[in-house]
């Protein structure tokens, strides 16, 4: 029977609703517990939205409802499987994963950030990835001390 009577996508359609995976960084997976628990979450998310979309009858629509979750699946199960959980720094006597530091630019700017995982970064919400240019230049410092950001200089003005 020809493909144009059959109500399936020829098999080279069917291949095209299968995404590439997601990009994992080359970086160590550092987490905070709150970024293990988002990523868990994040993995439940998917695997539920695979789960409603192998419900679909209709073959193509299945597929086309399926692959971003299956990516997404796959991406946030690696990402649970690798992750390395590390603890609050027990000292706020240097910058380090998981502080929270308060810096001036040169501009005058003061701004707060949490350092975190790549994955639980947002800096519209505060936190920076451990693996950025500015978190990677803060790291290891103290307050008082005034580091090159690519681009400027930062002055630690707080670290909790």
């Amino acid at each position: 029977m020809s493909v144009a009577f059959t109500k399936e996508d020829s098999a080279e359609t069917a291949s095209e609703t299968l995404l590439p995976d997601r990009p994992v960084s080359p970086h160590p997976n550092h987490v905070t517990e709150a970024g293990l628990k988002a990523l868990q979450s994040a993995l439940d998310q998917a695997r539920e939205a695979y789960e409603t979309a192998q419900k679909i009858e209709d073959v193509n629509e299945r597929r086309r409802q399926a692959a971003a979750p299956l990516r997404d699946a796959r991406y946030f199960a690696a990402r649970v499987r690798t992750a390395q959980v590390i603890a609050s720094p027990a000292s706020h006597d240097t910058v380090a994963f998981g502080s929270t530091v308060t810096f001036r630019r040169a501009d005058g700017r003061v701004q707060t950030y949490h350092i975190v995982g790549e994955d639980e970064a947002d800096p519209k919400a505060g936190s920076i990835s451990f693996v950025s240019p500015v978190a990677r230049s803060l790291m290891g410092k103290a307050v008082g001390d005034v580091v090159g950001a690519p681009g400027q200089e930062l002055e630690i003005m707080a670290i909790s």
